[in-house]
C-alpha cells in the first residue's frame, strides 16, 4: 500500500481530488483539518488516501479526456440489474423425499384400486355409501409403496375422465354423477396428503407428534429455512387451537397454518403522522445499506413529496459517498458528510427543516465490537433516532443472530431485509423476527431505484414462505 496526502478547503474538495486521481476504490485512511475557517482566510482540510501499488489506476489525463466515467454508479448498477436477471433464470425443485421410507395409505385407496379394475367394463357401478377409515390403518410394504401411489392417481385421473364424460351422455342423471364426482375429489384430496407422509427415519426423532394430514404443510416450513425448533412450536399451537373439522382437507390446513404464522411475527407500518423523523441505517458490510437509503430517499420525496436530507457517516470509501451524492444530485437533496459526533449534531440542526433525515453508516464486520461502538456516539444527542439493521436475507440463520446480537448494543428499533430476490427460502428472515421479537420495517426486492423497495407486512413474508418468492415490480 502507498499513501498519498491532498488537501482542499472542505473534505469533499480534499475527497474529489483523490478520488480524481486515483478512483474509487482507494481507501481514506485518515481525514482532518489543518487550519480553522476565519474571516478573511479559508478553512484547510486534509485527506490520506491509501493505494494498492500493484492495482493500475487512471492517469489524471485520461480522466479528463473521457466523456463517461467506466466507474459510474449507473454503469455499475446496469451490471447488477443483468447478472441478477441471469441468476433468477435458473429454477430448482424442491427437497426431494428419501425413497427407503415407510408409508401409509388408507381403506379409500384401496376402494380406488378396485374401483380401476371394474373401469375396463363397459358399465360401472361406483359406491362411496362406506366412508374409508383414517390413512393409519394400512401399511404398503416400501417396496411397493411408490408404484402404488402412482398408480392410484392415475385411476383418479381416468375415473374422472370418465365421469365428465358421462355426465355428458346422460343429463338426466347429472346431479348423481356431480355428487360422486365430488367424492372422487374428496378422495384425491386424501390421497395427496398421503403421500406427503414421508418422515426422516435416520434424523433425529420429533418432539411433538406430527399427524400425517400435517405432513404436507410441515414440509414447506422446513424447506423453508426455519429453524425446527421455532416450527416445532408453531406446529404444536396449531394443532392444540385448530378444531378437529377443518383437518379434514389440505386446504384449510395450510389456510389455518398461514393465519397462526401471521400472528407469530410483526411488521411495522410506516408513520402516518407528519412530525420530523431521523433513520439512521446500520449493518455489516455488502449487504446494501447505501442502495437501501437511496430507495428510502426516493420513496419519501418522490412518492410521499416530502423534504428529505441526507447524512452519510461513511468517509472509509470514496465510493460510497459518490453514490449518495449521485442519487441525490437526481432526487435534488441536500448531502452532509460527517467525521465526527459534534459534527453530526451541527449537520442535524442544518436538516432541521426536512420531514425525512437519512443517516448512511459504513459497514462494519459483527465481530468488530470496536467499530460497532463508534457509531454509538453518534446516537447520544437529544434527538430520537430510529435504528434499522440492515441485513441480507440469503444470510443463514446462525450468521443473522450474531449479526443482530452484535448490533443490538444501538438499541434496534426495526429490521430491514435486503437480497430478498437472490434468497432461497425465507424461513431464516421469520426465524429471526420470531425470535427476537423485532419489527420488520422494509423489504428490499432487487437493485432497482427507486422501485424494489416494499412496506413490510405480515401477509408478504408468510406468503413468500409457503409459496415461494415472487417480485411484485417483475
Amino acid at each position: 500500500m502507498k499513501l498519498y496526502t491532498y488537501s482542499g478547503e472542505t473534505p469533499q474538495e480534499a475527497l474529489g481530488k483523490a478520488r480524481n486521481a486515483h478512483g474509487d476504490e482507494a481507501l481514506v485512511v485518515e481525514t482532518r483539518e489543518i487550519r480553522k475557517r476565519t474571516a478573511s482566510e479559508a478553512g484547510l482540510f486534509e485527506a490520506v488516501i491509501a493505494v494498492n501499488e500493484s492495482a493500475e489506476l487512471p492517469t489524471n489525463n485520461q480522466t479528463n479526456d473521457s466523456n463517461t466515467s467506466t466507474n459510474s454508479i449507473q454503469q455499475r448498477l446496469d451490471d447488477i440489474a443483468k447478472r441478477e436477471l441471469e441468476r433468477k433464470r435458473a429454477q430448482k425443485n424442491n427437497a426431494i423425499f428419501d425413497e427407503n421410507i415407510s408409508k401409509q395409505l388408507s381403506r379409500a385407496v384401496k376402494e380406488i384400486s378396485e374401483l380401476s379394475n371394474q373401469i375396463e367394463n363397459d358399465d360401472v357401478i361406483v359406491d362411496f355409501s362406506q366412508k374409508p377409515k383414517k390413512p393409519s390403518t394400512a401399511v404398503i410394504p416400501q417396496n411397493n409403496a411408490k408404484p402404488m401411489i402412482s398408480k392410484t392417481s392415475s385411476t383418479i385421473e381416468t375415473l374422472n375422465k370418465r365421469i365428465d364424460s358421462k355426465i355428458q351422455e346422460k343429463q338426466g342423471n347429472a346431479d348423481e354423477l356431480r355428487g360422486i364426482k365430488q367424492e372422487l375429489n374428496k378422495l384425491n384430496d386424501k390421497l395427496r396428503l398421503i403421500q406427503n407422509m414421508v418422515w426422516e427415519d435416520r434424523g433425529p426423532k420429533q418432539d411433538i407428534n406430527i399427524p400425517h394430514e400435517f405432513a404436507e404443510i410441515y414440509r414447506i416450513a422446513k424447506n423453508s429455512g426455519m429453524m425446527p425448533q421455532h416450527l416445532d412450536a408453531i406446529m404444536s399451537l396449531s394443532l392444540e387451537l385448530m378444531p378437529l373439522k377443518m383437518r379434514e382437507s389440505s386446504v384449510t390446513i395450510k389456510r389455518y397454518f398461514r393465519e397462526v404464522l401471521r400472528k407469530m411475527i410483526y411488521c411495522r407500518p410506516e408513520s402516518k403522522d407528519n412530525s420530523k423523523k431521523i433513520m439512521m441505517l446500520v449493518g455489516p458490510t455488502g449487504v446494501g445499506k447505501t442502495t437501501a437509503l437511496a430507495k428510502l430517499a426516493a420513496r419519501f420525496s418522490l412518492e410521499k413529496r416530502l423534504k428529505v436530507g441526507i447524512i452519510t457517516l461513511d468517509s472509509y470509501r470514496i465510493g460510497a459517498l459518490e453514490q449518495l451524492e449521485w442519487y441525490a444530485e437526481r432526487m435534488r437533496i441536500s448531502i452532509q458528510l460527517v467525521m465526527a459526533p459534534e459534527d453530526f449534531l451541527k449537520a442535524l440542526d442544518s436538516l432541521r427543516h426536512c420531514d425525512y433525515i437519512l443517516v448512511d453508516t459504513a459497514g462494519r464486520s459483527q465481530n468488530d465490537s470496536e467499530r460497532i461502538s463508534q457509531i454509538r456516539k453518534f446516537l447520544q444527542s437529544d434527538y430520537k433516532i430510529n435504528t434499522s439493521l440492515v441485513m441480507s436475507a440469503n444470510t443463514k440463520f446462525d450468521d443473522l443472530r450474531d449479526i443482530y446480537n452484535a448490533f443490538n448494543i444501538l438499541d434496534i428499533d426495526t429490521l430491514i431485509f435486503s437480497k430478498l430476490d437472490e434468497s432461497r427460502g425465507l424461513g431464516n428472515i421469520f426465524s429471526l423476527a420470531y425470535e427476537t421479537k423485532k419489527p420488520i420495517s422494509y423489504f428490499s426486492v432487487g437493485q432497482e431505484v427507486p422501485t424494489d423497495l416494499l412496506v413490510a407486512t405480515n401477509d408478504l413474508l408468510v406468503d413468500w414462505l409457503l409459496d415461494g418468492f415472487t417480485n411484485p415490480f417483475k
